[in-house]
């Protein structure tokens, strides 16, 4: 390409020679270059770039075979190093990723490979972007796609899911008889405390009404009491106050009784 203007896109980087050695970078945007000197040779784009990682076999910690295959992300950070770091960097890439799945399924056991898909996936990004600094290169991300295991080791999975399905309805319809069995216990306790309490209110109820009773009985018998006694100390009174009298009346008479028969009268 010597064209002496150019124009170029957005997201895109090309790459220009001068006389077979490299010059500069063009940015977006209109750019002027020297005809038969200057030379595109390389375009970079810097989208984010999609590659599918081919299906390969691997082998687990305890020997276990598996196909698997993934998607990786990619981006060109560094245009000058990714065209001249690597002949071939989406090439490059992808069996660095293969290797790497590789390695790392080699250091765990295959009930661990569900469980840790997520930490598969941190570390073989991690491993790409240690390696692809040098190609200008970063790797945002590797998505496994898909695992298939071997026909036989599937089947086994499936009886070990199978019974730890049943184990686990055991353990559940267990748990369910003896909540029920303590629930039923529960209740009994609880009715009982009931009845006790009751019986116990009831006896505290009645011994409450005897108690109000006799001294509601005892509080008449003292008002009757009172009463006689007032009536007494009245009658008294009027006994002493009629006997007052009397003797008053005798003395008056025997005075003067006594008069009457005095002799120097």
């Amino acid at each position: 390409m010597n064209t002496a203007v150019l124009f170029v896109p957005q997201q895109e980087a090309w790459v220009v020679e001068r006389m077979g050695k490299f010059y500069r970078i063009l940015n977006p945007g209109l750019n002027f270059l020297i005809p038969v000197f200057d030379k595109v040779r390389y375009v970079q784009s810097l989208k984010e770039i999609a590659i599918d990682v081919p299906k390969q076999s691997a082998i687990t910690l305890d020997n276990v075979t598996l196909s698997i295959d993934g998607v990786l992300y990619l981006r060109v950070v560094d245009p000058y190093k990714a065209s001249y770091g690597v002949e071939d960097p989406e090439f490059a890439i992808t069996q660095l990723a293969q290797t790497t799945m590789r390695s790392e399924l080699g250091k765990i056991h295959l009930d661990s490979v569900f469980r840790e898909r997520e930490n598969l996936n941190i570390s073989i990004v991690q491993v790409i972007n240690k390696a692809s600094e040098a190609w200008g290169i970063t790797c945002l991300r590797y998505e496994i796609r898909d695992i298939k295991l071997p026909a036989r080791v599937q089947d086994a999975m499936q009886m070990q899911v199978e019974a730890e399905r049943k184990k686990r309805a055991a353990i559940l319809e267990s748990e369910g008889i003896r909540e029920a069995e303590i629930n039923v216990a529960e209740g009994k306790k609880r009715a009982k405390i009931l009845s006790s309490e009751a019986d116990q209110q009831e006896q505290i109820n009645q011994a409450q009404g005897e108690a109000q009773g006799l001294l509601s009985r005892a509080q008449a018998r003292a008002r009757s009491l009172e009463l006689l006694s007032n009536s007494l100390e009245k009658w008294i009174k009027r006994c002493l106050v009629k006997c007052c009298r009397t003797l008053r009346s005798s003395f008056s008479t025997i005075s003067k009784d006594q008069q009457h028969i005095d002799p120097t009268g």
